[in-house]
């Protein structure tokens, strides 16, 4: 045995006998009294092993209490942007039916314009392909979901490709179309088929089956309020004409058991930018392709590099491809993660980083946007503390064995 199987073997047996108020679950019930969520489960992974997991809270407060466990499902939310959007990019990178530097205009016609053949993949990956964050996407195709490449290839430009990181949905849902004209085939099936099945996941998926509506955590209580407060935002969705389509376009109803995101449920439920559902273990487990000595998915050792290496320089994000890095001032990994570390949230309350350098992950679901008032609780301090914790956990686990 490795010195490093040694030390994750030990840490396991010391876990097994560790009291289980860990100063993490602490946290996390005082973030939780204070109105951020509802419920929280979170994984700390180090070299090969969950090394501290746990579920607090309710994963359901309304209409009736469901408490969470380690095996409540979340909606990962934006999630979806690297764990699946950029992983098949990497893996069509690697197999060379991606390549990119190429021009988007390249796999999918409707960019074929003099403003948009600017764009490249690339771009798109690190959010700086011009196009605006959000619209809604209902509203604006006139509840027409064919209509929506074409719809986000005619928008203007917010600014010009490669010039600034301005996080886009409408750049990870065109990736997700460009997967799909690779693969041939709906992002559902190229998502199941090029990872959940190769990795043996069965609690992850798009669309979950409403046999286990029971095991997921709940979204929001009175449908899209936040998304519906947003539309009024935009002058060409405010006409009275559109009233019948604007109350298709948004729920009233609880989102539980079903996608949170408006576009993504618009668009059937799955897209690049959101639609994915899992657990806090087979979350991690998707999270470990990123690392070369765990990944069974990805292999040449150039691909890993585009994960932590900063494309964006000089820009106002530090930004590698599908991830934000932890370079990035005011990043939620904190202080105590490396700047090489590379992360992602998603909006229901949903974090993942990842410390390649020392093979850690920190994975934190929640269902904040449950049960609460507009505006939703910005968690963000609460993650970096979170990180901060889990990380001292992991070193001073390491520190006694090696002692």
């Amino acid at each position: 045995m490795n010195n490093r199987s040694h030390i994750t073997s030990t840490i396991r047996q010391q876990l097994a006998a560790a009291s289980p108020a860990a100063p993490v679950d602490g946290l996390l019930d005082e973030s939780s009294r204070d109105g951020e969520f509802s419920s929280a489960v979170y994984a700390v992974w180090h070299a090969g092993t969950i090394v501290h997991a746990n579920a607090r809270g309710h994963a359901v407060r309304s209409p009736r209490i469901i408490n969470a466990t380690r095996d409540t499902i979340y909606d990962l939310a934006s999630l979806t942007k690297p764990l699946v959007t950029t992983l098949l990019c990497a893996i069509f990178i690697e197999r060379g039916t991606l390549k990119l530097d190429a021009p988007v205009s390249h796999y999918l016609p409707a960019f074929d314009t003099p403003d948009k053949r600017l764009i490249t993949t690339r771009h798109l990956l690190t959010h700086t392909g011009g196009l605006p964050a959000w619209r809604p996407l209902c509203l604006l195709t006139k509840a027409q979901s064919a209509q929506t490449l074409s719809h986000i290839a005619r928008l203007e430009l917010a600014y010009r490709p490669g010039a600034q990181v301005v996080y886009s949905d409408l750049g990870f849902i065109t990736l997700g179309m460009m997967c799909e004209r690779i693969g041939e085939t709906s992002l559902a099936t190229l998502a199941a088929r090029e990872i959940f099945e190769p990795l043996n996941l069965t609690h992850t998926f798009f669309n979950p089956p409403a046999s286990l509506r029971e095991t997921i955590a709940a979204s929001e209580s009175h449908g899209n309020l936040y998304e519906r407060d947003m539309s009024a935002t935009h002058d060409d969705t405010t006409d009275d004409e559109d009233d019948d389509n604007r109350a298709s376009c948004f729920r009233t109803r609880p989102i539980w058991g079903e996608v949170h995101d408006g576009n993504a449920h618009f668009l059937g439920g799955l897209a690049g930018h959101a639609g994915l559902f899992s657990n806090i273990a087979e979350t991690v487990t998707i999270a470990t392709q990123f690392l070369p000595r765990h990944s069974n998915l990805l292999h040449d050792p150039a691909t890993f590099r585009l994960f932590d290496t900063d494309m964006t320089p000089d820009l106002n994000e530090a930004r590698a491809m599908g991830w934000q890095l932890a370079a990035t001032p005011e990043s939620t990994a904190g202080t105590s993660l490396p700047p090489s570390s590379f992360g992602h949230l998603g909006f229901t309350g949903t974090s993942l980083w990842i410390d390649g350098a020392h093979e850690n992950i920190f994975a934190l679901l929640t269902n904040r946007t449950h049960d609460h008032p507009l505006p939703f609780a910005n968690i963000n301090r609460t993650r970096r503390r979170f990180h901060t914790t889990a990380n001292e956990l992991i070193h001073r686990l390491i520190g006694s064995i090696k002692k």
